[in-house]
C-alpha cells in the first residue's frame, strides 16, 4: 500500500497519533516518518548507570558526529565504493524514480490529488488532475507546489509531510513540511486557486504539531506552546482553538492533559448535517478517552479505553481490543460493532455485530462510502473484502446487508486507499501480491464494477519465482505463518542465500506486497525472501498482538527463531546462508536475534533500531511505547532486561556479522541506540560490526528516493556479501 500524504483526512485523531508515534519502518515496503522537538535524553547525572557510551547520546555533538563520520567512512569503503553497490543502488533508484509507477491519488471534490517524486523532482511536487484526464496513459497534471523550487527559493531542505484541505470547497489547505524528514513539522496555510502560501495566513513553526480545520477562520492546534506544553512522549499535551488574525498566544485552551499522557488532540467533523467536535486523550499507545465537545462541555463516549470509536454520520463504530460486556452480551476481542450515535450518547448501548473474528480471520481495516461500509479482512494473512450496506433507517439494531466483493487474487493484499463518503459510493482499491505488480482499481458500489485504472510495471521477471505459505509451531506450540518467495528451480540443499524479514509489534501486519526493489536487489540474484508473521503483529487481530506484549515479548523472538529453524529443516537454507533484517521495533527483533540466537544466522541488518531498553524511555519519543514494552524505571525491568540487546552482549560469544543503520534526524527512535550498540560491540573486540548513519530522512532513513535507494542497497549488498 502506498504511503498516503493525505493521512489525516478520514482518520480519528487517535489513529493519527498512533501513526505519528509508531516506530514502523518496513524496508522495501511502507515508511512512516517522524521527528522530535525536545531534548533527546534525560541528563546523564539523573541516571544511575555505568554506561561508557552515554556520550553518543549527544546526537549532534562534535565528538558524536566525528565518530559517526569515521564509521561511515569505514562502511562506505567496504560496501559502497564498488561497482556492485552502484549497480544495486541504481537498479533500486530506477524503481523508485520510474515514471511508470502508479501516481496514487486522493479525491478532494471534483479533483484528484497526488504527491510525486522522481529524478527531476527529488523532493517532489504536489499536483492534481481530473478523473477523465487521470484515465489517460499520460495525464496532464496541474502542479500546485514544487518542493524543490521552494527549497531553492528559501535555501532549505524541506520534506513534504502531508496536507489538509478545508472541505467542501478544498481551496484552503494546511501544508506540513519537515526540515529534515522527521516528525516535527512547520505548518503553512496554502491557497489552491493562487497556488501560493497565504500571506499573513495560519503558520506554525517547527514542532510535533497536530492541527486541523474547524472552519475557514478557526483551527484546532496542539503544538509546542512553551515549557511544559508537551508530554513526556514529546507530543502535544495541550490543544487550543486558534482564531485567524490573533496571535497563537491568545488561542483558547480546549483541553489540557497530563505530562504522562501520550498526546492530546481535537478535531472537527465537517460532514454536512452531522457536524461534531471531538477531543481525544491518548493515555498510551492502546488506551484513550474520546469526548464529544459541545461548547465548553465535554461528554465522554462510554467505550473501553482500549477500543477505537469512530463517529460517522448517524453511526458509531466501535472496534474492541478486549472482550466487552454490554447489556448482558459479551463481544469478543477484535469485533467491530455498530450503533446509532445519538442513541448511544443518550445511554442506549445496543449494538449490531458487523465483524466477529475466528481462529483464521481478523479485521485489517474498514472504509466508509456514502451508503456502504467496506470491510478489509485477512484470512491467514491474505485479503478479502466484504461490503455492508447500511439499513434504510439508522436504528441501533438495524439490519446490515452483507455480500462479498469478488476479485482478490491468491496470496494478495487488497487495500481501500480512498473513498468519497460525503457524496458517493466511489472506491479506489490497490491490489498487489509478492509477484504481482500493483493495480489501481476504481468502482462505484451498486453502479460501476471495479475497473483497472492504472497498473504498476513489472520491475523483475516474476515468472522465475513462486510464492508459498508455510506454518511452523513456535516454542510454546503456537502455529506461526510465514511467506516464502523463491526461485522455481530452487535446490533444497541448504545452499540458498535467504533473507528473513520480520517486525512483530504494535499490531502491525506484514501482508503480501510487490517490491521491485526486493525483486531486483535480492530475488534476481537468486536469493530467497521470507516474511515471518510473528506474534506482536496484527495478523490475527488484537490477541495476536497482545500475546507478545511486555513480559510476553520473547514470544515474538521465539516465533522468528522457529521460522529460521524451519527454513533450515526444510532444506531451503542453512545458518551460514540465512540473513535477517528488520527496522525500528523490527530492529529490536534483530538485536534479540543477535544476542539470543546468534547461531541461527549468517548476517543481520539492524535498521533504525531500539536496542538499549534500559534507557529507551529517556531517548527521543521512547516514553510513548511503554504500553508495548513496559517501564524500565520500575519493576518491569525484571522482564525487560531479558530482551534488551544492549545489556545482553557478552564478550565471549560469537556473533554473526551485523550492519546497524540509522539517521541523525530520526527523532522517533533516534540514532543513539544503533550508535551505542555498534560502539559497545566494537569495544568488546567483536569483528564484523558495521555502522552507517544518514543525516536526513527521519525514521524512514531517506529524505528522497536517492537516499532511500542508497540505504536499501547498503543493507542488501551487505547481506548478500556476508551470506556467500
Amino acid at each position: 500500500m502506498p504511503t498516503n500524504p493525505f493521512a489525516y483526512e478520514g482518520h480519528t485523531m487517535k489513529s493519527v497519533w498512533l501513526m505519528l508515534a509508531l516506530g514502523v519502518t518496513l524496508t522495501g515496503m511502507n515508511n512512516v516518518n517522524a521527528r522530535d522537538n525536545k531534548p533527546t535524553a534525560t541528563p546523564v547525572d539523573a541516571q544511575s548507570t555505568d554506561d561508557p557510551f552515554l556520550w553518543l547520546e549527544d546526537i549532534r555533538g562534535s565528538r558524536s558526529m566525528d565518530w559517526v563520520k569515521q564509521q561511515n567512512a569505514v562502511t562506505t569503503k567496504q560496501f559502497v565504493n564498488n561497482a556492485e553497490f552502484v549497480k544495486t543502488r541504481d537498479s533500486i533508484l530506477e524503481v523508485l524514480d520510474s515514471d511508470a509507477r502508479i501516481p496514487y491519488v486522493n479525491r478532494m471534490g471534483d479533483e484528484l490529488y497526488n504527491f510525486w517524486r522522481d529524478q527531476a523532482h527529488p523532493r517532489g511536487v504536489w499536483r492534481r488532475t481530473t478523473l477523465a484526464e487521470y484515465r489517460k496513459a499520460e495525464p496532464k497534471w496541474e502542479v500546485l507546489l514544487d518542493i524543490d523550487a521552494l527549497n531553492k527559493a528559501e535555501n532549505k531542505r524541506w520534506v513534504f509531510k502531508g496536507v489538509q484541505c478545508l472541505k467542501p470547497a478544498f481551496e484552503r489547505c494546511l501544508i506540513s513540511l519537515s526540515p529534515d524528514g522527521g516528525d516535527a513539522i512547520a505548518v503553512r496555510e496554502f491557497s489552491i486557486p493562487h497556488k501560493a502560501f497565504v500571506k499573513g495566513g495560519f503558520e506554525l513553526p517547527v514542532a510535533k504539531t497536530q492541527v486541523g480545520w474547524i472552519d475557514e477562520n478557526t483551527l484546532y492546534v496542539g503544538t509546542n506552546f512553551g515549557p511544559g506544553s508537551m508530554t513526556e512522549s514529546s507530543y502535544p499535551r495541550i490543544v487550543k482553538q486558534w482564531k485567524r488574525g490573533t496571535p497563537l498566544s491568545n488561542a483558547t485552551t480546549v483541553y489540557e492533559g497530563k505530562p504522562t499522557d501520550l498526546a492530546i488532540s481535537a478535531y472537527h467533523d465537517r460532514t454536512p448535517g452531522y457536524e461534531r467536535d471531538f477531543v481525544s486523550v491518548a493515555k498510551d499507545f492502546f488506551h484513550s478517552e474520546l469526548y464529544q465537545r459541545s461548547g465548553d462541555k465535554l461528554t465522554r463516549l462510554d467505550v473501553p479505553t482500549d477500543a477505537d470509536a469512530d463517529a460517522h454520520r448517524e453511526w458509531l463504530l466501535v472496534r474492541i481490543r478486549s472482550p466487552w460486556t454490554v447489556d448482558g452480551t459479551t463481544y469478543p476481542s477484535g469485533a467491530l460493532l455498530a450503533t446509532q450515535f445519538d442513541s448511544f450518547m443518550a445511554g442506549n448501548a445496543h449494538f449490531t455485530v458487523l465483524f466477529q473474528p475466528d481462529a483464521h480471520t481478523s479485521l485489517d481495516s474498514y472504509a466508509w462510502t456514502r451508503h456502504h461500509l467496506i470491510l478489509n479482512l485477512m484470512d491467514d494473512v491474505k485479503s478479502r473484502l466484504e461490503v455492508l450496506t447500511q439499513p434504510l433507517m439508522a436504528t441501533p439494531t438495524g439490519d446490515w446487508k452483507r455480500e462479498a466483493m469478488p476479485g482478490a487474487p491468491a496470496m494478495s493484499t487488497i487495500s481501500v486507499i480512498d473513498t468519497d463518503p460525503d457524496h458517493s459510493d466511489e472506491y479506489w482499491l490497490d491490489v498487489t501480491g509478492f509477484l504481482a505488480p500493483a493495480t489501481l482499481e476504481r468502482g462505484v458500489l451498486g453502479n460501476v464494477p471495479a475497473e483497472t485504472i492504472k497498473k504498476e510495471p513489472a520491475f523483475f521477471d516474476a515468472a522465475k519465482f513462486t510464492v508459498s505459505q508455510h506454518f511452523v509451531n513456535s516454542k510454546d506450540g503456537t502455529r506461526v505463518p510465514y511467506f516464502e518467495i523463491a526461485p522455481k528451480d530452487m535446490k533444497v540443499d541448504g545452499s540458498n542465500r535467504t533473507l528473513l524479514y520480520g517486525y512483530g509489534g504494535f499490531e502491525v501486519s506484514l501482508q503480501p506486497h510487490y517490491s521491485g526493489s526486493i525483486g531486483r536487489a535480492w530475488l534476481e540474484r537468486g536469493g530467497v525472501y521470507v516474511i515471518a508473521n510473528i506474534r506482536g503483529g496484527g495478523e490475527y487481530g488484537p490477541q495476536w498482538h497482545q500475546a507478545a506484549l511486555k513480559a510476553n515479548r520473547p514470544h515474538a523472538y521465539e516465533d522468528f527463531a522457529a521460522v529460521a529453524e524451519d527454513l533450515v529443516k526444510r532444506g531451503v537454507t542453512s545458518a551460514k546462508h540465512l540473513g535477517a533484517e528488520g527496522g525500528s521495533n523490527g530492529g529490536l527483533l534483530m538485536g534479540n536475534m543477535l544476542t539470543m540466537y546468534p547461531q541461527l544466522f549468517g548476517a543481520i541488518a539492524c535498521e533504525v533500531p531500539l536496542l538499549d531498553m534500559k534507557r529507551y524511555t529517556h531517548l527521543s519519543a521512547g516514553a510513548s511505547w511503554m504500553a508495548e514494552y513496559g517501564n524500565p524505571d520500575t519493576a518491569d525491568w525484571n522482564f525487560i532486561k531479558t530482551f534488551s540487546p544492549y545489556q545482553n552482549l557478552h564478550k565471549d560469544t560469537h556473533y554473526p556479522p551485523v550492519l546497524f543503520y540509522t539517521t541523525t534526524s530520526d527523532d522517533r527512535v533516534g540514532p543513539v541506540q544503533a550508535r551505542k550498540m555498534a560502539a559497545k560491540m566494537q569495544a568488546m573486540g567483536i569483528s564484523n560490526v558495521w555502522f552507517y548513519e544518514n543525516l536526513e530522512g527521519g525514521h524512514g532513513a531517506g529524505a528522497d528516493n536517492k537516499q532511500s535507494a542508497h540505504m536499501h542497497a547498503l543493507a542488501y549488498d551487505f547481506l548478500w556479501d556476508q551470506l556467500k
